[in-house]
C-alpha cells in the first residue's frame, strides 16, 4: 500500500504594494483552482514570504501613485499614468481585479509584512494576505500605519489589541527579515516569486494554466514517490 504523498510546497515571495504579486497570487488561486476539480486533486500548502520593492518608501508619501512611480523609476509623470493603465487593465483582464490607482496612498510596507507574519502563526496568513492587497489596490486604504493595520486585522478576524501590540513592538520584524535574507540566498531580485517544493522556480505573473501546469507535474512526482 503506497502512502499518501506530502502536500506540494508553495513559498512565494511579493510586497504588498507590488501591482504584480497581487495578480499573480490571483492567477495562483486560479490555476490550482483548476486542479482542485482534478481525480487525483493536489494538496497544497502555501507560504507567502516579505519582499520589500521600496524600503526607503516614507510612512506617508505625499503624491499620487503616478507622482510616486515617477520619482522611483525616473520617468515622467504622464509615463507613470500610462503603466498605471496599463497594469490596471491587464489586472481587470487577466485576474479581475478592479486597480484603483487613484485612490491609492503610497507607503511604507514593512508593517503589513510584519502583520502578515502574525497572521500566520494564527493560521490566516493568506487571508490577511489578500484583505491587505484588496485594501491597498481596490479599496486605495492606508496599509502602512499601525491604526489601519490594526483594522485590517480585525476584519479577518484577528485579535486587535494583540496585533496592536506586536506591531508597536517589532515583534515579526525578524521574520520579515529572514525573509528578505532568504530570497538574497536564492538570488530573488523581483517578486513575486514562487518556489516550489524548494526546487522550483517561477518567476513573475504567469498565466493561471502555468500554475495548472506546474502543479500537476510536481504532484505526479510526489505519487511516484509515496
Amino acid at each position: 500500500m503506497t502512502n499518501s504523498p506530502a502536500p506540494i510546497r508553495i513559498d512565494v515571495w511579493s510586497d504588498i504594494a507590488c501591482p504584480w504579486c497581487y495578480i499573480g497570487k490571483r492567477n495562483l488561486e486560479n490555476g490550482l483552482a483548476a486542479v482542485a476539480a482534478d481525480e487525483d486533486a493536489p494538496q497544497v500548502e502555501i507560504t507567502y514570504h516579505s519582499f520589500e520593492l521600496s524600503p526607503d518608501t516614507p510612512i506617508d508619501f505625499d503624491g499620487s501613485s503616478a507622482d510616486f512611480l515617477a520619482q522611483h523609476k525616473g520617468i515622467s509623470p504622464d509615463q507613470a499614468q500610462e503603466m498605471n493603465d496599463r497594469v490596471a487593465q491587464i489586472a481587470e483582464q487577466q485576474a479581475g481585479l478592479h486597480y484603483r490607482f487613484d485612490l491609492q496612498q503610497h507607503t511604507n510596507t514593512v508593517k503589513a509584512h510584519e502583520l502578515t507574519h502574525f497572521a500566520k502563526e494564527h493560521g490566516k496568513q493568506v487571508e490577511m494576505t489578500e484583505r491587505l492587497m484588496s485594501a491597498y489596490f481596490v479599496e486605495g486604504r492606508h496599509v502602512g500605519r499601525i491604526d489601519d493595520l490594526v483594522e485590517l486585522a480585525e476584519e479577518v478576524g484577528l485579535d486587535a489589541s494583540a496585533a496592536r501590540d506586536v506591531l508597536d513592538n517589532d515583534h515579526y520584524l525578524p521574520d520579515v527579515r529572514q525573509d528578505q535574507a532568504q530570497a538574497r540566498a536564492f538570488g530573488i531580485s523581483g517578486v513575486p516569486f514562487f518556489v516550489i517544493d524548494g526546487k522550483y522556480g517561477v518567476s513573475g505573473a504567469q498565466p493561471p494554466e502555468a500554475f495548472t501546469q506546474v502543479a500537476r507535474q510536481v504532484w505526479a512526482e510526489h505519487r511516484a514517490d509515496s
